[in-house]
């Protein structure tokens, strides 16, 4: 053995975030204890949920240091800019003097790597970087710069060519203006009536696995709130962006356009359930309204009742709590079937294949429980309309079959069930054709809940169905106003693309493709319009470029395939196969 040999050492090319505290000494100078809670809180609710979302591994840590590796530069950058904004958001409500904020520093390089550090000039430069940010800032390395411009829609500001410490060579460095975007984000309006979000409430069960019952428990007090006309409430699925989180109730109404916000708790004991409710007017932060609610499991739907109830007679005394009860969804009065009905909705906000499956699983047990549970059979459907437009199937004739079959018995006893007739109204549009039926049914489903970002949403794509793009346009505008911080507002920029190709406005179309794919690069019939409205703008190439994309997630599609869509009117069918063709899809 030649002992003078050097020992191999390992390498590869890596991305590299340095992040640290900006003033930390003076922080942990004037409160310790209080700067180590915070920075804590920091890193447990926004840093380190980032870098796990954004497929980064997180080398080492120091008091107030982070060091991440990411084989995506683009994944880096993300994670970066979305920590800056959340930590600017945050802080907004923090006196100046004590806001922790973040420098943070990105390269690209090639980096010796062990079990428990990364070296090299790579992360050396990415350390000099940080010291070059300003707090809540960004800088990076050109080559990071080079790397993602064309992927990424944010600004690089040209700092220069600066020399850094125990660097040979000069770096060209980029700032990235993100806390500038967030300060100046304007409040959204509030509406001309009474508006409400419904914060998610807080499990006191000691059970993490009961979180799907307590936040099945708030949708319904929000469905139940929200089927009252003269009242604005935020969907879902925005209020639930601040699950987990501590919030500041002006913050939570300056960045969702609200007057009254209401917060609570459940807890469950045994067959007892617990509800604390407490209604805010955030122009104020006074507590208008604050109660607890005490009952059975037997008596689950009389309790959100109860709580709806009273939040509309603290906004507008007027009402009587007759009109909530009127208004009150009765699905099933099998607790068992709605027990099993909450876990498939909170599968279906996962939103993957495994996860739809899992979620008809669980509605065909409800259904065998309770066969006229409206809701679940209208679900069913949906979740095979969504299969088959992202392309998880292909679905057998006798899933169409029973879908439809469900759907409409969905219809027939769901008339007072908004969910089952946005679902339902969608589904038979898009897997039967039968649009007419469909406008129907979303349309009385609007009558009994004009605050669904769901069904306006599904009132947007029927539109799109009939070929009438104006309509369609305002419908998906009306639900991405309603819930403007939707984890699912990719599907509304997918819908306001359908609706500009539909006009004919195909750079409008790719624009909105764009932003939808932004924030899921894999959905099926967002990469279809993008592939149609390059082909029309005449840009073949990039038309085919994408349509390499969509045949790798959906093999063997053809132009016949096509064509055997129920859902589409016969001109915009014609645009779709047009595009198509311009693009090389085969025929057969």
């Amino acid at each position: 053995m030649n002992t003078g040999q050097r020992e191999r050492v390992e390498r590869r090319l890596t991305a590299i975030l340095a992040a640290d505290v900006a003033g930390y000494s003076r922080l942990m100078g004037e409160d310790e204890e209080g700067t180590h809670v915070a920075l804590t809180a920091l890193r447990r609710d926004i840093a380190d949920p980032k870098v796990i979302e954004h497929r980064g591994r997180i080398v080492k840590s120091t008091g107030d240091g982070l060091l991440v590796e990411f084989a995506s530069v683009v994944d880096a950058v993300r994670c970066a800019v979305e920590v800056q904004r959340e930590m600017a958001l945050r802080n907004a409500a923090v006196p100046e003097v004590r806001r922790i904020q973040f420098r943070i520093g990105i390269n690209l390089g090639d980096i010796i790597f062990d079990e428990h550090d990364i070296y090299g000039d790579g992360v050396n430069v990415a350390a000099r970087l940080e010291a070059l940010a300003e707090p809540g800032g960004i800088c990076v390395s050109r080559v990071v710069r080079d790397q993602v411009r064309d992927k990424l829609d944010f600004t690089f500001e040209d700092q220069g060519e600066q020399q850094v410490k125990n660097i040979a060579r000069p770096v060209r460095v980029y700032r990235i203006p993100v806390t500038e975007r967030v300060a100046a984000k304007t409040p959204l309006p509030l509406p001309d009536k009474s508006s409400l979000a419904v914060l998610p409430f807080q499990n006191m069960t000691g059970d993490a696995q009961q979180d799907y019952f307590v936040d099945g428990i708030v949708e319904e007090i929000t469905t139940a709130i929200s089927r009252l006309r003269w009242l604005f409430v935020i969907a879902r699925n925005s209020s639930f962006t601040y699950k987990g989180k501590a919030v500041d109730v002006k913050q939570v109404a300056r960045e969702l356009g609200v007057r009254y916000v209401l917060e609570g708790s459940v807890r469950k004991t045994g067959n007892r359930v617990r509800i604390t409710a407490q209604l805010i007017d955030t122009t104020t932060s006074a507590h208008i309204w604050v109660d607890r609610i005490d009952g059975v499991l037997d008596d689950i739907f009389g309790l959100q009742d109860q709580v709806a109830g009273s939040v509309v007679g603290a906004i507008e005394p007027r009402l009587r709590l007759s009109e909530i009860e009127r208004a009150s969804r009765k699905p099933t009065q099998s607790l068992d079937a709605y027990d099993l009905y909450l876990l498939a909705r909170a599968q279906f906000h996962k939103y993957s294949k495994e996860s739809l499956r899992e979620v008809i699983a669980l509605l065909k047990r409800a259904l065998a429980i309770d066969p006229s549970y409206a809701p679940a059979a209208a679900m069913v459907g949906f979740c095979r309309l969504v299969q088959r437009a992202r392309g998880w199937g292909p679905l057998s004739d006798a899933e169409i079959e029973e879908s439809l079959r469900l759907t409409r018995q969905a219809l027939e006893e769901g008339k007072d069930d908004p969910d089952a007739l946005w679902m339902g109204g969608w589904t038979i549009a898009a897997l039967a054709g039968e649009h007419s039926a469909a406008a129907n049914a979303i349309e009385r489903s609007l009558a009994l809940n004009p605050n669904s970002a769901d069904a306006w949403m599904a009132s947007g794509s029927v539109w799109c169905y009939r070929n009438q793009p104006g309509p369609a346009i305002e419908a998906f505008q009306r639900a991405m106003r309603l819930s403007p911080f939707d984890p699912h507002g990719w599907d509304f920029a997918a819908g306001l693309a359908f609706a500009h190709f539909l006009a004919g406005r195909y750079e409008e179309a790719s624009e909105w493709a764009d932003r939808s794919l932004h924030e899921l690069p894999h959905h099926v019939p967002t990469i279809r319009l993008k592939v149609v409205s390059c082909a029309h703008l005449g840009r073949i190439a990039e038309a085919r470029a994408w349509l390499e994309r969509l045949l790798e997630l959906q093999p063997g599609l053809t132009i016949a395939k096509l064509k055997a869509s129920a859902a589409y009117s016969p001109e915009h069918q014609s645009m779709r196969v047009e595009g198509f063709r311009k693009a090389g899809l085969p025929e057969e």
